[in-house]
């Protein structure tokens, strides 16, 4: 059964540019760096950076994306940093202050202020027209 997420790996074309964006950017603790890699921390998330070439390190078309949690200070410091800096990639509809943008290589990130409780606590009293199931007990909100 799973517990929970473990790491996430990112494919880059330059490792030093990624660096940069993740740790002077975004402010991720570098842990350990080796010729073609990285592994950086990101809250509780282990991000590890793995160098390969452009024809390998394609973006993805569809929605699939990699979201960080902030609290709602650091979203709006976070968000003056990014600022200028990265294209935005989706514009924010739903709960939650979120904001969608490109890494170096592509990559589609979000930081979000809320979590799932937050989410379904809000579909509780809006849902959408779509939902069919809701599970979490209401004390988990």
């Amino acid at each position: 059964m799973l517990q929970g997420g473990n790491h996430v790996t990112l494919c880059v074309t330059d490792l030093s540019r990624a660096l940069a964006f993740y740790q002077d950017l975004l402010g991720c603790p570098l842990r350990a760096r080796w010729d073609r890699g990285a592994y950086l921390e990101a809250g509780s998330l282990w991000l590890c950076l793995e160098c390969a070439p452009a024809d390998i390190c394609l973006p993805r078309r569809d929605d699939t994306h990699l979201a960080f949690t902030v609290s709602a200070a650091a979203f709006t410091v976070l968000s003056a940093r990014l600022s200028g800096e990265v294209t935005i990639w989706k514009t924010n509809k739903s709960e939650g202050e979120s904001l969608y943008f490109l890494d170096p290589d592509g990559h589609k990130l979000e930081i979000h202020v809320g979590s799932l409780a937050t989410r379904l606590a809000h579909w509780r009293h809006h849902p959408p027209a779509t939902l069919r199931d809701l599970t979490m007990p209401p004390d988990r909100a």
